[in-house]
């Protein structure tokens, strides 16, 4: 093993080419990872972001019948049951838009802002709870107060503040939600965009440094062929004229020779 250890020895051109191939395989490995956190942020932030959102549009609607179905009321029993509901569909609102606001929020390349369309949502359905608890606070003064005159006119004046103040607080509230729906769409594009592009690069690069590091495996190839050894035969003009090189004479047939000269 330590033999073999010591007799391998890589070339110059063993290197370059290893190191080519980590570097294009980490390069790759990179751009894919990016790919992959952009795909898991656009699940778990938009995709169920804007499932969110869309619940919380259906819960304000339920809030705002729930409020119309107390001014329908014909006893202060049904009225404190049917408003009993109101803190925790409150609370839902309120922890369904903090959820998505604690996310990474962004601004989209042509200018949309998710922090401040999270911040109108907020600000819109202040606005809008404080009108509805101005409501709920005008309807219990009607089943305490004593005369039925008095009642009738805390009901009317109940009524009209849901109506011209509640109503457009409503609407303000379904507007910037809307917005924000529109924002995350197109952060969600853009987003899918630099996936694409992402993964156009990768493709790019991985083709473009596969033909590379093939060509130069080919050219060090021919290259180490083209300087190998070559063993020299005989002479070729030798053996075409068909007359053999003379022998040289071996030490053996010294002694003959002096036998016949004597």
């Amino acid at each position: 093993m330590t033999t073999f250890i010591r007799s391998f020895r890589p070339s110059a051109s063993q290197l370059l080419i290893s190191l080519l191939v980590a570097g294009l395989g980490w390069l790759s490995g990179q751009a894919l990872s990016s790919v992959d956190q952009d795909l898991r942020i656009m699940y778990t932030e938009y995709t169920l972001g804007a499932t969110d959102l869309a619940h919380i549009s259906a819960d304000i609607m339920r809030y705002r019948n729930t409020i119309i179905r107390a001014l329908e009321a014909d006893s202060q029993k049904d009225f404190e049951r049917i408003t009993e509901s109101l803190p925790d569909q409150r609370a839902r609102i309120q922890h369904a838009v903090d959820r998505y606001a604690a996310a990474g929020l962004r601004v989209s390349r042509s200018g949309r802002s998710e922090p401040e369309d999270i911040e109108a949502v907020r600000r819109s359905l202040d606005q809008y709870f404080s009108v509805a608890s101005t409501t709920v606070q005008l309807l219990t003064q009607e089943w305490t107060a004593v005369s039925p005159a008095e009642r009738e006119a805390i009901r009317r004046k109940a009524e009209e503040h849901a109506s011209d103040n509640a109503g457009p607080k409503m609407i303000q509230v379904s507007l910037a939600l809307n917005r924000l729906l529109d924002t995350v769409a197109d952060v969600a594009k853009d987003m899918r965009d630099e996936g694409t592009k992402a993964i156009q690069r990768t493709s790019l690069l991985l083709v473009g440094g596969s033909f590379f590091i093939a060509f130069l495996n080919l050219f060090f190839t021919r290259q180490r062929g083209g300087t190998s050894l070559h063993i020299d035969g005989p002479d070729e003009r030798e053996i075409n004229s068909g007359h053999s090189p003379t022998p040289l004479p071996l030490a053996s047939d010294t002694p003959a020779v002096v036998l016949r000269q004597e």
